[in-house]
């Protein structure tokens, strides 16, 4: 899925959410751009990953959807991933939280 405004099309649950909120410094605004697009675009390519939902005003709200447990769990080990992870915590954000939910329900409307 693109960062382009778009609810991501997630299969019937159950599946997993994780959530990572942050809040941004003002440090290195194009390298933090250019690693956002790469981890959104590398994350896209692994088993398990089902799409992701971004927004950032005053915090940034990231949603990605995944498998299994063990589909984050492999995300997170990622070697290029755990250099964004060293990056934002030393330059990038001033906090963070992420938090790995159980979807168990889902409902809506529209596309």
């Amino acid at each position: 899925m693109s960062d382009s405004a778009a609810i991501a099309a997630t299969p019937t649950p159950p599946y997993y959410a994780v959530i990572f909120t942050s809040v941004r410094t003002d440090a290195d605004d194009a390298g933090y751009a250019a690693m956002s697009q790469k981890m959104a675009e590398l994350a896209a390519e692994q088993p398990g990953y089902l799409g992701r939902e971004t927004a950032r005003n005053e915090i940034g709200i990231s949603v990605s959807y995944w498998e299994s447990l063990e589909a984050i769990a492999a995300w997170k080990r990622n070697a290029e991933h755990q250099v964004a992870q060293g990056k934002g915590r030393g330059t990038w954000y001033s906090a963070f939280r992420t938090r790995v939910c159980k979807v168990e329900r889902e409902f809506g409307f529209g596309a």
